[in-house]
């Protein structure tokens, strides 16, 4: 493409953090093979740190108690068995190319600016399951020092930050020097209890758990029911990805060695977990034989108290070992959490800002952001959370899996992860419209809309449309929205190529042509630049994607008050108070209250929080289109003076 206007070139200058791959780890960038300098074996290793987590337990022994053994283990087993053919694509491609998962999906389905939504979905993942497995943390310090919860929260969540700051390098050594410490502790107790105690495991298998009139055979409601916690675990294959793009290159001769590398770090870890999900069921049946309350049977800390209790008599020995043994589990998962947190916001945030202050300050914005939902008690609500948060998770993998395992063997969208700005199409329908789609239906199932079965399967059916849609699309489409512009690879006789913008040098493959400024052109400063006006790629930003996407249903002639300062407000204020209210109407309908009474507080209640949600977002909506009307002025000036015709 031959431009007809440049823009005069002024170097960008990166700041210390965001300028050390060290500290950085290639948060916004395919991770380049130079830097792949570990054995794949070490990089597994440090991807199977996650599987340490005990939320594993805590919803292996909360489904238990609440649907009885053969609900929980069907379904783990079915959930389990799902998560690890899906993670199979995912991980593969990671590793291949090199990208994490925020990269992989804009390239597989989603676009430039749809992933953003996904980046979104991932970040609450992170926080969400950092928060759940602090909490934990926080219990355990409670018990063994009492230390009071409050300060517990803070603790665990700092004492985070400096154990990830360093990336990989940091975090992979940890891993490494943990890892038998926790294998031996982890097993231990299960020999002692086998051994002194063999009835337990009939004890278990037996269990029906506590709701009245349950029974012990299979009930597919209760089966659904526990499905729908399990099924939040599927986007933990996006942090196993991010570590998985750090194997190296397969090379002949060592091709069997490195898929059973990718194969143990990525769909691996559900093989261990659900191990680990059942010991959590198996635990919590014995805390409950054993005099523990039922609120308290599922708390993995007094599980493990109960665990350790078979290998001595001492009461306070007991404490001591189950203590060290949470904090060790809950450490090795959380720098996981805050890492995969500090990559999803770098993507999410550099998107909308077009600026990136370096991964390590949005480490602590994802860390400050679990600690707040700790002190609201979502450990409390463990199921709720996970059973809503789980329809999304759901459909985001299974759209990401249907590109990979269906599209691309079919043609329908290119066979390479393309992920770089100047290349994709701002929204991608396949990925983005099959994502959406998928949540509805989910949604509307979740909600009892279409009866009791649905709400039971509501998981399932996700799944499946997510699948079915995403084909659909990019066959109705053509699979024209993957790439805006074809593909040119950049000669060269290096091995490294200089981008004109930061001067730095960086591999081929994470450089292309940039026509505005008349060079080349890396991924990063690409991302980031909000001067170009997406010069390369016409018709593929996603403003002009919208506007003909909505012209199909409102007239040419409402586009002007929709461009207006009034349109654009309306347009935030109704989305975001249309999706808080949405949220606080499923909180209401899935909400247990004991009396007609309490109903009725519930519903003023989510009502005065939505008349205050109403106004504040009011606010911030007028206030954000005013300031993006003066930095549109600011740029369009900027533009016109720099431009040269």
């Amino acid at each position: 493409m031959s431009a007809r206007q440049s823009i005069f070139r002024v170097r960008r200058n990166y700041n210390q953090w965001v300028a050390n791959q060290t500290l950085e780890d290639y948060a916004l960038r395919f991770t380049a093979k130079s830097a792949r300098r570990w054995s794949a074996g070490r990089v597994t290793n440090t991807a199977l740190g996650a599987i340490s987590f005990l939320a594993l337990e805590a919803i292996g022994g909360a489904i238990t108690i609440h649907y009885g053994f053969n609900n929980a283990v069907a379904a783990i087993c079915a959930v389990a068995l799902i998560i690890f053919l899906t993670a199979i694509p995912i991980s593969y491609y990671a590793a291949r190319y090199g990208v994490d998962i925020d990269l992989l999906t804009r390239g597989a389905g989603f676009g430039y600016i749809g992933s953003t939504i996904t980046s979104l979905i991932y970040a609450s993942f992170t926080f969400i399951f950092f928060a759940i497995e602090a909490a934990i943390m926080a219990m355990a310090l409670e018990l063994l020092f009492g230390i009071p919860l409050v300060i517990g929260y803070l603790v665990c969540s700092v004492v985070i930050i400096p154990l990830v700051t360093h990336g990989i390098t940091a975090i992979s050594k940890f891993q490494l020097w943990t890892q038998p410490a926790w294998i031996v502790l982890q097993l231990l107790p299960f020999i002692f209890i086998l051994y002194q105690d063999a009835s337990a495991i009939s004890d278990w298998t037996k269990f029906e758990g506590i709701a009245p009139n349950q029974g012990g055979e299979f009930n597919l409601l209760l089966f659904g029911a526990a499905a729908a916690v399990l099924f939040s675990l599927m986007a933990q294959i996006g942090e196993q990805a991010d570590f998985l793009r750090f194997i190296p290159e397969p090379q002949d001769g060592k091709r069997l060695r490195w898929w059973a590398s990718v194969m143990a770090g990525g769909p691996g870890w559900i093989v261990i977990g659900a191990v680990k999900i059942l010991a959590g069921s198996f635990l919590a049946v014995l805390a409950l034989n054993q005099g523990i309350a039922v609120a308290d049977a599922s708390d993995p800390t007094r599980m493990y108290i109960v665990a350790f209790g078979y290998m001595t008599s001492s009461p306070e020995a007991a404490l001591a070992i189950a203590g060290i043994f949470v904090i060790l589990c809950q450490v090795k998962i959380n720098v996981t959490n805050a890492y995969a947190g500090s990559i999803a916001w770098s993507n999410f945030f550099s998107r909308l800002t077009h600026s990136h202050p370096g991964r390590v300050v949005w480490l602590v914005f994802n860390v400050a952001i679990a600690l707040l939902v700790m002190e609201l008690g979502v450990y409390h609500a463990l199921e709720e959370t996970l059973g809503f948060y789980g329809i999304v998770a759901v459909a985001w993998v299974g759209a990401l899996v249907a590109d990979l395992v269906i599209n691309k063997p079919l043609g329908l969208s290119p066979r390479h992860i393309e992920f770089k700005r100047a290349h994709l199409y701002d929204i991608n329908p396949v990925g983005v419209g099959a994502m959406i789609l998928a949540s509805v239906i989910g949604m509307v199932s979740h909600a009892g809309a279409l009866g009791e079965v649905a709400v039971a399967l509501s998981h399932f059916i996700t799944l499946g449309a997510a699948l079915v849609i995403a084909p659909l699309i990019a066959w109705q489409t053509k699979g024209r929205y993957y790439m805006a512009r074809p593909f040119v690879p950049i000669a060269t006789d290096h091995q490294l190529v200089a981008c004109c913008i930061c001067e730095h040098e960086f591999e081929p493959e994470d450089v292309t042509g940039c026509p505005a400024y008349a060079g080349n052109i890396c991924s990063l400063c690409c991302s980031l630049d909000a001067r170009c006006g997406d010069f390369c790629k016409p018709g593929a930003g996603y403003k002009e994607q919208m506007r003909r996407f909505f012209g199909l249903f409102i007239p040419e002639s409402a586009f002007g008050y929709l461009h207006s300062r009034i349109g654009h407000f309306m347009v935030l204020l109704l989305l975001i108070n249309g999706v808080s209210g949405l949220l606080l109407w499923l909180i209401h309908e899935q909400t247990l209250v004991a009396s007609a009474a309490e109903a009725a507080v519930l519903s003023i209640t989510l009502w005065k929080v939505f008349f205050v949600l109403i106004i504040i977002t009011g606010v911030v909506c007028w206030l954000f289109v005013l300031a993006h009307e003066s930095r549109t002025v600011a740029e369009e000036e900027s533009q016109r003076q720099t431009r040269l015709y």
